[in-house]
């Protein structure tokens, strides 16, 4: 499966669109890893174990999307977009939320 944020894939013309393909992932962010992104705000640094969270989070979204896909019978996904959301939830937490969405196609 190729998947692109571009429009068309270079030199392979779209013989068929088969339709719009999504794929979600929402994820929670366990206390820990929370305590400690809240230390890295304050003496500074990268929150690794939210970039890993988001990472495996923008790897399902794309796996869903590419599985909807292959159902439609497509070989590849064209102008793909990927939004990252947090969704708070009561008591002041959240979690992470990805969201990856593009147009199946033969090709």
């Amino acid at each position: 499966m190729i998947l692109t944020t571009t429009p068309t894939v270079e030199g392979q013309p779209v013989r068929a669109y088969l339709g719009v393909v999504a794929g979600e992932a929402i994820l929670g962010a366990n206390l820990f890893r929370d305590l400690f992104a809240g230390i890295r705000d304050i003496v500074g640094g990268r929150a690794g174990a939210y970039e890993e969270e988001l990472r495996r989070a923008r790897e399902t979204a794309l796996e869903e999307m590419a599985d909807a896909a292959r159902a439609l019978g497509a070989n590849a996904i064209v102008g793909i977009d990927i939004d990252y959301e947090t969704i708070q939830t009561g008591a002041g937490g959240a979690m992470l939320m990805v969201t990856a969405s593009g147009t199946a196609v033969q090709i």
